[in-house]
């Protein structure tokens, strides 16, 4: 039997989940409260180790579902953290996987190790355990490069909603105030989203006109190639 001559690192995985909180009109991601050490009580992203018999991938999802009870969640590679002492029971590199969702779509509940589950506002987040303040920074840029080149909307708005909603949301990450009619120009003009016959319903103010993301039109976009710029 073969064995190798040098010492391998164990392999986790980390689950970064932005979602958009269409009441507060606010970008929130999930953490879970540590039910153990190291790190107990301390709060981190959802994640843990990899079996030897499961890709990355399959990790990523089993340790989401495990620990919040989130299922059938995009996620996509974001990067590998492998700082020597980012761990301190021993040389432990991680995988973090990204995703965005709606609230409203993900019912979440702690589970497995995980003592407690919730959503935290990206601008007021606890101590974080291990280098997990590092892989946020990460992922928030990550995020904020997207809204540039993809329309984020799409996993993160309902399935209708109004042209102020989608303005609120690409404020709210990119950090700065958009010029109202210049950002709807340039929205519309994307033909990426489609007018309902439909209005908004118990609202003090005037209804404004419900929309929905065009996805055949998107996804014809991207073979061809385009950028998502608004700014």
């Amino acid at each position: 039997m073969y064995t190798y001559e040098y010492p391998r690192p164990a392999l986790t995985v980390d689950c970064v989940i932005f979602g958009w909180d269409d009441a507060q009109e606010m970008l929130k991601v999930l953490l879970i409260q540590r039910a153990h050490e190291p790190f107990k009580d301390f709060w981190a992203f959802p994640g843990g180790f990899v079996d030897m018999d499961e890709t990355i991938e399959t990790a990523a999802r089993r340790e989401l579902e495990e620990e919040t009870g989130m299922q059938n969640v995009f996620m996509e590679q974001l990067y590998t953290f492998g700082e020597p002492n980012r761990d301190p029971r021993g040389r432990v590199v991680s995988v973090a996987y990204f995703a965005l969702v709606n609230l409203s779509s993900h019912q979440v509940l702690a589970a497995s190790d995980a003592k407690a589950t919730e959503w935290f506002d990206i601008h007021a987040l606890p101590p974080l355990a291990f280098d997990h303040a590092q892989i946020f920074e990460v992922a928030w840029q990550r995020l904020k490069n997207k809204v540039r080149y993809q329309p984020i909307g799409f996993e993160l708005l309902p399935e209708t909603f109004t042209l102020s909603q989608i303005q609120t949301l690409y404020e709210r990450v990119l950090g700065v105030e958009l010029d109202k009619r210049n950002f709807r120009r340039k929205i519309l003009k994307t033909n990426l989203l489609k007018p309902l016959e439909k209005f908004q319903e118990n609202v003090a103010h005037r209804a404004a006109r419900l929309y929905q993301f065009d996805k055949e039109q998107y996804e014809a976009l991207q073979v061809k190639g385009f950028m998502f710029e608004l700014l």
